[in-house]
């Protein structure tokens, strides 16, 4: 079984942590209390444990990294989890940002291009209690055999959004996913009123790794 120890002083860091995203606008309580819960530094080589806690991303392997705090946390509140919703993350990366969905209540659906990755967190999840649908392939094609879903989270810079995507949204679900080029992208959240019709919304810059894929990079 893996020892890792979550001390009252990660438990006092994760409070700071919360004080920060709170100042800068992240309002939903729900999302502030996961973000409180999850304990960021079991996701970090313990070289790396006193850095956990920093409203920053870290390099985790493989050309990849677990996103900034404030990133997840506004990503999070985007996508207006409610419990029991079928929700599709594309990049499962650390799994961080799917331990946040499943302290929301949500049925995570997480699939991963990396296969290191996917192999490594798939493992290391359960042994903390957090208990997903893992998949290895091409997230930018989403995942068309358990569509569709209420809501999909995208954790990667896409150049354009993935239209396999928005075809495996129910109606009235919420897409939220960086669009931009590989250095810069704009946060977007979709929302699919009908088969036809979809309304978007731009947010502030973010940076993400790519998207990898046959509709992404």
């Amino acid at each position: 079984m893996l020892k890792l120890e979550d001390s009252y002083i990660h438990k006092g860091q994760r409070k700071s942590l919360v004080k920060t995203l709170e100042k800068k606008g992240i309002l939903d309580k729900k999302v502030l209390d996961a973000i409180g819960t999850v304990p960021r530094h079991f996701f970090f080589d313990s070289a790396l444990h006193s850095h956990a806690y920093e409203d920053k991303a870290f390099p985790i392997g493989e050309g990849q990294t677990i996103s900034q705090p404030f990133t997840v946390a506004f990503q999070t509140e985007l996508l207006q989890v409610n419990p029991g919703e079928k929700i599709l993350e594309i990049g499962t990366g650390s799994g961080y940002q799917a331990a946040i969905l499943y302290l929301l209540g949500a049925e995570v659906h997480t699939i991963e291009y990396n296969k290191k990755l996917y192999e490594k967190t798939k493992k290391f999840l359960p042994k903390i209690g957090i208990n997903l649908n893992f998949y290895h392939g091409d997230g930018s094609l989403g995942l068309a055999a358990k569509a569709p879903f209420d809501k999909i989270i995208v954790t990667a810079g896409a150049p354009v959004v993935p239209n396999s995507l928005l075809k495996q949204l129910k109606i009235g679900g919420i897409l939220v996913i960086p669009v931009g080029d590989r250095n810069s992208q704009k946060m977007m959240k979709l929302v699919k009123k009908t088969t036809r019709q979809v309304t978007q919304e731009a947010y502030d810059n973010f940076a993400f790794v790519p998207l990898l894929g046959e509709e992404g990079w």
